[in-house]
Formats: C-alpha cells, sequence, structure tokens
C-alpha cells in the first residue's frame, strides 16, 4: 500500500469528527479497548502524561514534550488535530511518524479495523500507542481528543493527569453547562494518581475536588501556587517572544523565562506546566535550565497557530482559538498591538455557538467570511448572516486561500490581517 492510498482508506474509510462531526463520535471506549487488546496493550508499556481541557491543551502538551525532551528522555508526543498533515499528530522527540510506519501498521491490522470499524480518531490513538511501545519511549504526553472520560485516549495509565481549564465546547456531547462539562474532563483522573488544575473555576472546582477525592487522587489547583509575571514582549533575532517570571507563592520559581509562544493568554498554561514540572521531578533534583531550554526549544516539538505571526507589512497573525474562551483571549490580545485597521478572515465549524462568540469580535474590522474545506464547516454565506446580526460587516469568499489573498491585497502596510475561528482555517493558510 502508497502512503497516498493509505490515507485515502483512512479518511474515505472511517469517520473523523473533524471533518463530519456527530456521525464520527463515539460515546463507549468499547473498540479503543478492543484495539488494544488486539495489539496487545502497548499503551501500559511506557509512561503517560493525560492532558484534557477546553483550551490550552495543546500548547501544555507540547511544552511538557520539548522539557521533558530537554530533560533527557525520549518523549512521545499524541496530540489532534493536525494543521498540515496527518503525521503531525504523532511524534518522538519532535520528528513526525514515518509514512512507512504509517502503512505499515494499516496494513498489519486492516482485518482488525474491518472487522471493528474504529472511527478515524480510534485508529490515531491506536497507531500512537503501538508506535510509542515499538519505539520505545521513556514517556509519552497524550492530548485528549474531547472530554476525557469517553475519549478514546482515556486508556493509559498516566503517571499525572492534566486538565488546563474548563470551557464552553462541544455542548451537544459533554454538557449544557460548566459542572456537566468538568464532569467528563474529570473522567481522565486515576484512582491515587495525582491530578493538575490550570484554572480554578467556582463553578467546577467542587466537580474535580470530589471525583479527586473519590479516586484517592492528589489534587493541585496550579494557579493557586503558580504565577506566571512580570512578562514582556520583544524579539530575539527579529523574532517575536515574550520573557517573563514564574513565581510559587512570594517565591521565585524560574526567573526570565524566554517564550517564543508570545499570546499572553499563554502565561496560564505556562503555570500549569510549572506545576505539573513540579509534581513529575519533585524526587530528583532537576536544573533549573532544563525548564528555562525547554521552553526556548519549543519550535522542536512542530507547535503551530497559536499567535503565530507569518508575516509583516502587513502584519499577519494567525491563531486557532475556536470557542468562546479562545476567541476571548484572541480578542483581548487584539486589543494589545497597535495598527491602522483590522482585517479578519473568519470561518467556523456549524456546531459553534454563534450566540457565544459573535458578539465578543471587534465591530470596526473588515470581516471576509469563508470556509474551509471540510464538510463540516459552516458555509460562508451564513455565517455572513449571522454576523450581520451583531453588527460585522465583511464579504464571502469562496475559499480559505482566496480570502487570506485578498486580506493581504487589501491590507496597507500599517494594518493587520488576523486569521482564526476555527483550527481548520488556521491550517489551510499555513
Amino acid at each position: 500500500m502508497k502512503y497516498k492510498d493509505c490515507m485515502a482508506y483512512l479518511y474515505n474509510s472511517l469517520p473523523m469528527y473533524q471533518r463530519v462531526g456527530a456521525a464520527a463520535y463515539k460515546a463507549d471506549l468499547s473498540t479503543t479497548v478492543a484495539l488494544m487488546e488486539a495489539m496487545d496493550n502497548p499503551q501500559h508499556s511506557f509512561k503517560v502524561i493525560h492532558v484534557a481541557g477546553t483550551n490550552g491543551k495543546g500548547s501544555v502538551s507540547h511544552i511538557l514534550a520539548s522539557i521533558l525532551q530537554e530533560a533527557g528522555f525520549r518523549v512521545g508526543l499524541y496530540t489532534s488535530p493536525h494543521l498540515k498533515n496527518f503525521q503531525e499528530r504523532i511524534r518522538i522527540n519532535g520528528r513526525i511518524i514515518s509514512p512507512y510506519y504509517v502503512t505499515h501498521f494499516v496494513e498489519t491490522y486492516k482485518d482488525v479495523f474491518d472487522k471493528l470499524q474504529p472511527s478515524f480518531f480510534e485508529m490515531t490513538v491506536a497507531m500512537a500507542m503501538h508506535y510509542f511501545a515499538r519505539k520505545k519511549v521513556d514517556i509519552a504526553v497524550v492530548e485528549v481528543g474531547m472530554g476525557g472520560r469517553l475519549d478514546s485516549t482515556n486508556v493509559v495509565d498516566p503517571l499525572i493527569s492534566v486538565i488546563t481549564n474548563v470551557s464552553y465546547d462541544h455542548t451537544q456531547f459533554l454538557g449544557k453547562t460548566l459542572p456537566e462539562i468538568a464532569r467528563e474532563k474529570a473522567g481522565i483522573i486515576k484512582e491515587g494518581v495525582p491530578v493538575v488544575i490550570g484554572e480554578t473555576n467556582p463553578e467546577t472546582a467542587p466537580v474535580f475536588e470530589a471525583v479527586a477525592k473519590e479516586k484517592h487522587a492528589p489534587i493541585i489547583f496550579a494557579d493557586q501556587l503558580f504565577h506566571a509575571k512580570n512578562a514582556s514582549h520583544t524579539s530575539i533575532r527579529r523574532k517575536p517572544c515574550m520573557i517573563f517570571d514564574i513565581y510559587k507563592g512570594e517565591k521565585i520559581f524560574m526567573g526570565h523565562v524566554i517564550s517564543y509562544l508570545t499570546g499572553n493568554y499563554q502565561l496560564m498554561n505556562f503555570q500549569t506546566v510549572a506545576a505539573v514540572y513540579e509534581q513529575v521531578f519533585a524526587d530528583a533534583e532537576m536544573p533549573l535550565y532544563t525548564f528555562k531550554h525547554g521552553v526556548s526549544k519549543l519550535e522542536r516539538t512542530g507547535l503551530q497557530g497559536r499567535w503565530q505571526q507569518l508575516q509583516t507589512r502587513p502584519r499577519c497573525i494567525v491563531d486557532t482559538g475556536h470557542n468562546e474562551a479562545g476567541i476571548r483571549c484572541v480578542v483581548e490580545q487584539l486589543k494589545t498591538l497597535s495598527y491602522k485597521k483590522l482585517h479578519f478572515v473568519f470561518g467556523v465549524v456549524a456546531d459553534k455557538d454563534l450566540d457565544r462568540i459573535l458578539p465578543l469580535l471587534p465591530k470596526d474590522a473588515e470581516y471576509y467570511f469563508t470556509r474551509a474545506r471540510i464538510p463540516r464547516a459552516l458555509p460562508a454565506e451564513e455565517l455572513q448572516a449571522k454576523a450581520a446580526e451583531y453588527g460585522l460587516k465583511g464579504k464571502v469568499y469562496p475559499s480559505v486561500k482566496n480570502a487570506y489573498r485578498s486580506a493581504i491585497a487589501n491590507a496597507e502596510t500599517r494594518d493587520l490581517v488576523f486569521v482564526g475561528g476555527s483550527t481548520f482555517v488556521v491550517a489551510e493558510v499555513l
């Protein structure tokens, strides 16, 4: 099987949530469990850090992977969705899985797939666990796809569990209220395994505390212990960066941390990472440079699409924030920038609650309404009509490529072009 044919089989034969939505969602773990058993349960042969949360779980996963690699470990990293190509989802020490391994895995287990009829995501998780086991990683950072309790990744036995935060997203599957969503995410908390919660919320904290108590799991609220302060923005070798300090209580924990993730919202993620770092290395005398060098070398893990600047004059920034909390962070970050006019390339998937998102967006921007090349994307004409109800004005463009090129062409030197609303819109621009 050629790699091209292999990918066609995966995309066309296995239902993929990112493309088709609810039709690919399975509310149980039985198929994943059966897949793991068919492979002799590879997920039990290495240590795991399991990362869930509405926002920030991808950034936290990449940051942790880079720090662990800096500490000398052989580190697996599983994330989703991919931006440019499928192989991005599965990495070891930053290197993506090879096309050969993907095709060999599919050929080896195709009969199992035909029998069990897994979703695309279930198959991908199985591939990652198989790959990490065969390549003998020391530890893997595994990002939850959706929720936690019923997510296919929830077959691992983690060293530590992480839940970054809880906001409204995928409410048709996870629940209509924050406590309901928190209950689903708390499903990754395991018996006796420490759990780090990134952000304290009075609506969700009692849920996490109750589940942790039931599971006899030590619980740490990162933002109650760690604080990222004194952030400033500069550039090093013409590359934008952010420099900040992390405090534990009133004492400095890590000083002068340099990050090329420049979104201010990342500071909360770094607090979460600091809490995880302290737990993982509690019994080891790990030098401070392990943390700081790991953060500063984050590009080796391949993280993209987080307040990423693509060009200057006009400046263009892309960000994958796509739910209420994510869009709120994007809008707050936009307010910190100086520009003459904002050109906003915007597309969403059809199941987003636009009544929560659209009121947050700046009314003085020129919008370029578009849709990504996936069945799940909301038609641009519908998005334009809904946006008009909230005073957002702009034209419809037939493709992301067309919208982006038009925005760049229309923008003057001191203008700002922003691309967002959907991971898949950002992916097409990248």
